[in-house]
């Protein structure tokens, strides 16, 4: 690899793939083991003075866990990645604007993850999963 090579603004080989391969799996895992405890009790995840009502809450618990393990896989992705930006985007919604939360926070809540997990979903419906999914197995390139 030439040294040059490594601030080419348009690479698109191997090591791209391979770097989407690891923000799948990656985010992917966090999301899964997040939406984990949610979709034990999709309905109510949030208590009973949930400002969703009980539809909504599963919608958010299924994108969470459901998005998670199709980003690993790299399966429905798109599908998966519009999922997940929606949940994000009432995340951000609900800390920065209902609560009034810091975008970070040195232990307390903040919407700081819920802009980055909305910026990943973001760059994965636009770039795709790369060569190394299931949905480049399933359906061709993109």
């Amino acid at each position: 690899m030439k040294f040059k090579s490594l601030f080419s603004a348009s690479r698109h080989g191997l090591l791209s793939d391979l770097a989407l391969l690891l923000l799948r799996i990656v985010a992917g895992a966090a999301f899964a083991l997040h939406g984990w405890p949610k979709i034990q009790k999709p309905f109510s995840w949030m208590g009973p003075d949930a400002f969703a009502p009980g539809a909504l809450q599963a919608l958010a618990a299924l994108s969470e866990f459901g998005g998670g393990i199709a980003w690993m896989l790299g399966l429905l992705t798109p599908l998966a990645s519009l999922g997940i930006a929606s949940t994000m985007a009432v995340a951000f919604w609900l800390h920065a604007v209902m609560k009034g939360d810091p975008f970070v926070s040195n232990g307390g809540a903040s919407y700081e993850l819920a802009a980055v997990y909305f910026c990943i979903s973001v760059l994965l419906l636009v770039m795709g999963p790369g060569r190394v999914s299931l949905d480049r197995k399933l359906f061709g390139a993109r």
